[in-house]
């Protein structure tokens, strides 16, 4: 590739799948067949290029990808040059992996279907063979992988077998034919390989199941990992693996177990794309070790109808849809997840619906049971399909501090005082909340006049005051007392305000403040005279 005016390799074990894909992609070739390390291709000469491409797979181009220049290998040369073969003018497409599906070709720029009329096993051989995808297995004719769309590039298409690509197979003529969609043609290779859940409560989980070979085999638990997992949760479109499961979970299937182990790096596209072995860990498996998988669903998350997109009502995808959360069971825990998952920090606030206005559609009520600190709501242990009393007057709402509604979030006050002296008085989740007197202690004082630039603290007490606050108060975070500021400490929490006394402190104020720095002064100044003093 070319980068700061001249041409560098790419060392093998800095590029994967998401890489090869832009590149064929880039260079109008269709989609990778094989990426090939350790100097397939022969060494090349000059510079090996000293960054790392991280794409996700769907840039059009590689200057859009972002680069890491810490490389994974970093001490690589040019026997480690990467080689990458692409499927060129011609790919399967719907078949479920890269070797099967309605053929298309690429003509002009455009991708386009051809006919299935006198398609044959000798036509599919070609196709095939270019894609080295192994030998023809299937040659379906008439829309067995539905219809295409754009031009049909090819009909009457004659190959012998023997040729290098379909477009060496004589056919009417480029764009000449005599056809319609209904009629494209498919094809399925011996190096077809996919996957499927299957006896699970919905299409995201269930029994792991491989097609290969022309017939399904049920995969063994010994043989199956968390990497399998991510590629096959992805393969399905089902989001992230959220549990694998052994020992027959979803129930024993039937038909032959599997004889090979996948060994997925977990960032494959598909299962095809993961090498295998057959030299199984667990080779007297039977159907007693079926290996079952729960996939998240949960392939998006968002909040809508905010100020940003780090506040708003939340929105799950599930299998394609969006919907709503059911605020009965939504608490703060899984609000901070979801704030994570965001890239929006932490929750300072779980919201009623008045906040973002009622959402449409479906309303998810799956409890998600978190403990705070996961990173993806899919990691947290979840109720499927419970049903709570849920309409969309209970859509929950969350605000993340990553939003510019959190910006007074921690922020604290003295009120009925003077500006050093007062009931406290912390914002907290979107409120002014007074703070209970029972939960306090010197060290959190001692942060919140620091806080409040106001020196130390000379003491704290109830709340003279006799009114009654309306609004939930709050009790104090748990700080060692070194914190300059009370958001430095564990999180608080929001109470019933009847439960007890409000807090009230006296610290010791700016101008005591301003005292000890003029002390302080001193001592530096007397200090420096000591010094400039001459030696005797």
């Amino acid at each position: 590739m070319i980068h700061g005016g001249s041409w560098s390799t790419v060392c093998d074990g800095d590029f994967d799948q998401q890489d090869a894909e832009v590149v064929c992609r880039e260079l109008d070739c269709g989609i990778p067949v094989k990426v090939l390390g350790s100097a397939a291709f022969g060494r090349g000469e000059g510079q090996v290029w000293t960054e790392e491409l991280q794409c996700r797979g769907t840039e059009s181009d590689i200057t859009l990808c972002p680069l890491s220049s810490s490389l994974k290998h970093s001490n690589c040369s040019h026997h480690n040059d990467v080689g990458l073969i692409c499927s060129g003018s011609v790919r399967l497409v719907d078949g479920g992996s890269r070797c099967a599906g309605r053929v298309e070709v690429l003509y002009k720029g455009q991708w386009g279907t051809v006919c299935g009329v006198g398609w044959d096993m000798s036509d599919a051989a070609v196709v095939c063979g270019e894609l080295h995808c192994g030998e023809a297995v299937d040659a379906p004719q008439y829309g067995h992988f539905g219809p295409g769309s754009g031009p049909i590039w090819m009909d009457n298409v004659g190959c012998s077998g023997s040729e290098s690509t379909l477009k060496n197979c004589s056919s009417r003529g480029w764009g000449k034919h005599y056809c319609n969609h209904g009629l494209d043609a498919g094809v399925t290779c011996s190096g077809h390989r996919m996957s499927r859940l299957t006896a699970g409560p919905h299409r995201c989980s269930g029994r792991v199941e491989v097609f290969h070979g022309g017939s399904w085999s049920t995969v063994c638990d010994g043989d199956f990992d968390q990497q399998d997992a991510e590629v096959v949760c992805r393969e399905l479109d089902c989001g992230i693996p959220v549990k694998v499961l052994g020992s027959a979970a979803f129930g024993r299937g039937e038909g032959q177990v599997w004889t090979e182990e996948l060994q997925c790096k977990g960032n494959e596209s598909q299962i095809y794309f993961c090498p295998t072995s057959s030299s199984l860990k667990h080779s007297n498996c039977s159907h007693h070790n079926d290996v079952g998988l729960i996939c998240s669903g949960h392939t998006e998350a968002r909040l809508v109808n905010g100020s940003d997109s780090c506040s708003g009502r939340v929105e799950l995808q599930y299998l394609s849809e969006w919907g709503t959360v059911c605020a009965v069971r939504w608490d703060m825990r899984a609000a901070d997840v979801l704030c994570a998952q965001l890239d929006c920090g932490s929750a300072v606030a779980v919201v009623e619906v008045d906040w973002f206005g009622e959402g449409s559609g479906h309303i998810w009520a799956d409890v998600f049971d978190c403990q705070g600190n996961e990173t993806h709501l899919s990691q947290c242990g979840i109720s499927s399909w419970s049903r709570a009393a849920c309409s969309h007057k209970h859509d929950a709402g969350v605000i993340c501090n990553g939003s510019s509604m959190a910006f007074h979030e921690g922020r604290v006050r003295l009120s009925g005082g003077s500006e050093c002296q007062g009931e406290v008085e912390i914002y907290f989740r979107q409120d002014w909340r007074k703070v209970l007197l029972d939960s306090w202690s010197l060290s959190k004082a001692s942060v919140l006049c620091r806080q409040l630039g106001c020196g130390s603290v000379l003491n704290y007490r109830s709340s003279p005051s006799t009114t009654e606050h309306k609004h939930m108060c709050v009790t104090a975070s748990s700080c060692s007392g070194s914190e300059a500021h009370l958001g430095n400490c564990s999180s608080a929490q929001a109470v019933n305000c009847t439960s007890g006394e409000h807090l009230y402190i006296t610290c010791s104020g700016k101008h005591h403040l301003q005292t000890q720095q003029l002390q302080m002064n001193r001592i530096v100044e007397h200090q420096e005279i000591k010094c400039a003093a001459p030696f005797h």
